[in-house]
């Protein structure tokens, strides 16, 4: 993992389904994810990567369903309901293919694609049912990167915003803010 990236979001479910874990930090800015160590987990040198029995599992979404098939008692996906998941898959690959790029092409085109998330989100709690799933915390860990980076207005995201306060103040979220900060956070502007 690196403090602030991508892989906060498995780092928030881990602690959501109170698995037992121990974080590997990495520099992005020593570029220690080109380290032939770690090259040797994940050939592509991107983080996250979660060990399973020793084997690599890569991709937040990949991690978020993982975690939460492997530990259903958290309610990290509805129970039983087919449709239901599938949105929650359909939320996290949005995440991951259209929202996460988005910034790469500039805060301008960022922000229509937010306002895209935010009029999904539809004044909802939660992106699926009545309760936080893996969707909300890929959801939350982009927003919250999005609201350190850019200078939003006041208002600008208030579904999101209200999204990202419920986040924050989730004992998972508040544990993992506090252990990547206590490694540092090494994020671009």
């Amino acid at each position: 993992m690196a403090s602030g990236s991508s892989s906060m979001a498995p780092h928030i479910a881990l602690r959501e389904v109170a698995a037992s874990f121990e974080l590997c930090p990495i520099s992005l800015s020593r570029r220690e994810q080109r380290d032939p160590a770690y090259l040797a987990i994940n050939p592509e040198g991107k983080v996250p990567t979660l060990l399973v029995d020793g084997r690599p599992l890569t991709e937040v979404a990949g991690i978020l369903f993982y975690l939460a098939r492997r530990f259903p008692a958290a309610g990290l996906l509805p129970a039983g309901e087919v449709e239901a998941e599938a949105q929650v898959v359909s939320w996290m690959s949005s995440l991951a293919t259209t929202v996460h790029p988005a910034r790469r092409q500039g805060l301008d085109h960022a922000r229509r694609v937010w306002a895209v998330v935010e009029r999904r989100l539809d004044g909802r709690e939660w992106t699926v049912g009545d309760r936080p799933s893996v969707a909300d915390i890929h959801l939350f860990r982009l927003f919250w990167r999005l609201r350190r980076s850019a200078d939003l207005a006041p208002g600008e995201f208030p579904g999101l915003t209200d999204h990202h306060d419920r986040m924050m103040a989730r004992p998972s979220v508040i544990e993992t803010i506090a252990a990547e900060e206590a490694i540092g956070y090494e994020l671009p502007a």
